[in-house]
């Protein structure tokens, strides 16, 4: 590192120390306005490198809290599979990352308030252990939100779906940060922090209210079948299901007001998904589940299922273009499923399946176009608010629409 590279930081962290409140406010007033915008991110102008800073150092500074508060903050289901050397590692090399790229453009002189802010973020996470916080014992049975499921899908979404995305575009030039992402990052995290009380909802719901049709014998049959046509079964079972369900929402002017929020998304990427009324993803998991439980598939089954199913409905709504061929006809595709999110007259309550697109074709419900893609997403009438709150506040202040 240069002298000169090191005075500028020098000046930098002197400018924070002499002003605070001057630099505390110019720093809120960039981060809002960055958390604002949306378009295209151009290379080699150090704004791609901050938002992966900021992005990291936040993550970073979540993960250091989630390891002192484990049993409140992490998911039981999902702390019993961690490798923690593991998750320290890539802390740390996450930490390396966000600290140097910020360090980077400070010297640079991109955007220096933002970097900042990123840099005191992975001061913050190692101020508080960082990637050595001991972890001991803890009882596994307390209330909890995911944090842990929100920041590992989220940065595994990111690096994922984001590549392919721009590997293999379904509609050329849509960028990352296109308008209302905002809304759908905090339908993403909300739903992801209450995971833990919407299993709770769900598991009590089924198990209380369904277990009265439970036969023991019969699943024991079901469980005696391989696992592979086992889990095509389960995930025909759950489709089913989720057919029904979703074709009600469409079907009952009541059920559509919560059911709007999801469709009121006017772009569709790998995010879009998330948008949904948190009462629609406690009711939708309570229909699907419930008759994988009666019909008694065996523990190993269901999981397949349900990282088959987390996968495939980020997929099916990312802004992904792959030639499926006969495929298409069988299976959901994003292909298929972005015409169910389409305002077009043709595309209206068409396409409902989730996992096997034969099932439309078999009730009735395919969409028949003659062209690939619908040409524009969105409820009819545009008339859904933007913004977390007022959408889930939207039906019950809402009257009927579509």
């Amino acid at each position: 590192m240069t002298r000169k590279s090191i005075s500028r930081i020098r000046y930098t962290l002197g400018e924070a120390v002499k002003k605070p409140a001057h630099v505390v406010r110019d720093t809120v007033e960039q981060t809002s306005d960055l958390l604002a915008s949306s378009g295209e991110l151009t290379f080699g102008k150090g704004l791609i490198g901050t938002i992966i800073a900021l992005a990291l150092g936040a993550l970073c500074l979540l993960g250091v809290i989630a390891f002192h508060f484990p049993e409140y903050l992490t998911t039981p289901e999902l702390r019993r599979q961690y490798s923690v050397d593991f998750l320290r590692q890539a802390m740390l090399v996450a930490l390396l990352i966000a600290g140097g790229l910020s360090l980077a453009n400070i010297i640079l002189g991109f955007f220096r308030k933002l970097n900042l802010l990123a840099f005191a973020l992975v001061i913050s996470a190692v101020a508080l252990g960082g990637s050595r916080v001991p972890v001991g014992n803890f009882p596994d049975h307390t209330p909890y939100i995911g944090l842990d499921w929100f920041i590992l899908d989220l940065l595994g979404s990111t690096l994922i779906f984001i590549a392919i995305e721009k590997l293999l575009p379904l509609r050329k030039g849509q960028p990352v940060f296109r308008p209302e992402w905002q809304t759908d990052l905090k339908h993403f995290a909300v739903n992801h922090f209450l995971v833990g009380l919407i299993l709770l909802t769900v598991n009590f719901v089924i198990h209380h209210g369904f277990g009265w049709m439970v036969q023991h014998d019969f699943q024991l049959a079901v469980q005696q079948i391989g696992f592979v046509p086992q889990l095509l079964l389960c995930i025909l079972v759950a489709d089913l299901s989720q057919y029904w369900t979703h074709r009600a929402y469409h079907e009952i002017p009541f059920l559509w007001k919560f059911h709007a929020v999801h469709h009121s998304a006017k772009s569709m990427d790998w995010l879009a998904g998330s948008r949904q009324h948190v009462l629609e993803v406690i009711a939708t998991r309570v229909l699907v589940m419930t008759p994988l439980f009666v019909v008694g598939f065996s523990e190993a089954v269901v999981n397949a299922y349900i990282i088959i199913v987390g996968f495939q409905a980020v997929l099916n709504h990312a802004n992904v273009g792959i030639p499926w061929g006969p495929l298409k006809y069988l299976i959901v595709t994003p292909d298929f499923h972005h015409w169910h999110h389409s305002s077009d007259d043709e595309a209206i309550d068409r396409n409902y399946a989730a996992h096997y697109a034969f099932l439309d074709y078999l009730f009735g419900t395919a969409v028949k176009a003659d062209r690939r893609l619908p040409d524009k997403y969105g409820v009819v009438g545009d008339y859904m608010p933007d913004g977390f709150i007022a959408q889930q506040a939207f039906p019950f202040r809402a009257k009927p629409e579509g």
